[in-house]
């Protein structure tokens, strides 16, 4: 198959059309991977902002490597999908240790990273050291299958293999680079999941899913990720001038990020059933005065219904193993969930005016 074509009306249309992002300005494979870890699951827009300050406060990957883990969750936090700053230091210390501080100008090494899959290895390698390596990611797989009319799926081993192999027998090998930045630009400006611009699209001519009123259907996917329904109880327990807290350990989500004391139940639960659980946790002297939520909270495939139960402590009550107390002034030196920032731009004392949360007369 003959695939000059694609190339002859994509590269002019990208350097023409292309959108002056910083990290376009480099081929710095730190900058590069910086930029390709924070888009994913995020978009460009409020990526760019995390982008600028990652590089701000960590000019370079020893830089990087050497910052504690917290510091770098604090500065992700917003972020989503925690487990990327986690697999960014891990593979920044892995670049200094074991080579020396500068990426490997190589495919497998790349791959060899933390959290680097073939998708991140394949942007370093072209862009930065013009390897011909395609670049294969959910817009470069809409942009294939409608242009081609593929209906293999694309969450499918087949699909996948099936895609590369496509993306790569249409890469431009002088500028591998700029052929698979274009391809994604394509994807994430022009031929969009909806209401795609076909009418300033490069490759409109040859779109077969166009001609054939395709584009709605395409790239096809065989199925959808089962989502799993969770209920979260926080304990809200005010101590003098902070917050108890305690860090989320495991293989679940938000390792390594800080919340309230958590109860998670199979089902929503009443006033009643809270309290007996509480007292399994901390004692029969905790008293529960207010109740808020619940608060549903999205992830890519699990929904949280949090609620939000204010306790009093008598003074001389001991927190169970692993609570934390934290002033309200540290509070921000911790990284936190969505859920929790949410919950504590509304109940911290300087969000009511100084006054202490929820002194109400206790619920039943």
């Amino acid at each position: 198959m003959s695939t000059a074509w694609f190339t002859k009306a994509l590269l002019p249309w990208y350097r023409e059309h292309y959108r002056p992002l910083p990290w376009r300005e480099t081929r710095d494979p730190y900058r590069i991977w910086l930029s390709e870890v924070i888009l994913q699951q995020t978009r460009v827009d409020q990526g760019l902002a995390y982008w600028e300050r990652f590089v701000a406060r960590y000019p370079t990957i020893m830089d990087l490597a050497a910052a504690p883990e917290g510091e770098i969750l604090r500065l992700w936090q917003g972020l989503g999908y925690y487990s990327r700053a986690r697999n960014l230091l891990s593979a920044a210390k892995q670049v200094v240790q074991d080579h020396g501080g500068h990426f490997p100008a190589d495919h497998a090494a790349l791959c060899s990273l933390k959290g680097v899959g073939d998708y991140t290895a394949s942007a370093i390698a072209s862009i930065c050291f013009d390897l011909p390596e395609p670049v294969v990611d959910g817009n470069v797989y809409r942009v294939l299958a409608r242009i081609f009319g593929n209906g293999t799926p694309i969450d499918s081993t087949a699909g996948r293999k099936e895609f590369r192999a496509l993306a790569a027998q249409l890469l431009d090998p002088k500028h591998p680079g700029d052929h698979n930045q274009a391809v994604m630009e394509l994807g994430a400006t022009v031929c969009t999941p909806q209401k795609p611009l076909c009418g300033q699209c490069p490759l409109a001519n040859k779109c077969i899913a166009r001609k054939a009123d395709r584009i709605a259907e395409l790239p096809y996917k065989a199925g959808k990720t089962k989502t799993r329904t969770r209920h979260f109880n926080y304990l809200h327990i005010a101590v003098e001038d902070g917050i108890y807290l305690h860090k989320r350990e495991g293989r679940d989500i938000w390792q390594g990020l800080w919340e309230l004391p958590l109860i998670e139940s199979d089902r929503p639960l009443g006033a009643s059933a809270m309290a007996k659980r509480i007292a399994l946790t901390i004692g029969p002297t905790a008293v529960i005065t207010a109740k808020n939520g619940p608060v549903k909270h999205l992830l890519s495939h699990q929904v949280i219904f949090a609620v939000f139960w204010t306790c009093v402590l008598p003074k001389k009550a001991r927190p169970p193993k692993g609570w934390v107390r934290v002033s309200w002034k540290k509070l921000d030196k911790h990284a936190l969930p969505r859920v929790m920032e949410c919950h504590f731009q509304e109940h911290r004392p300087e969000s009511r005016g100084g006054r202490k949360p929820y002194l109400r007369p206790p619920i039943h």
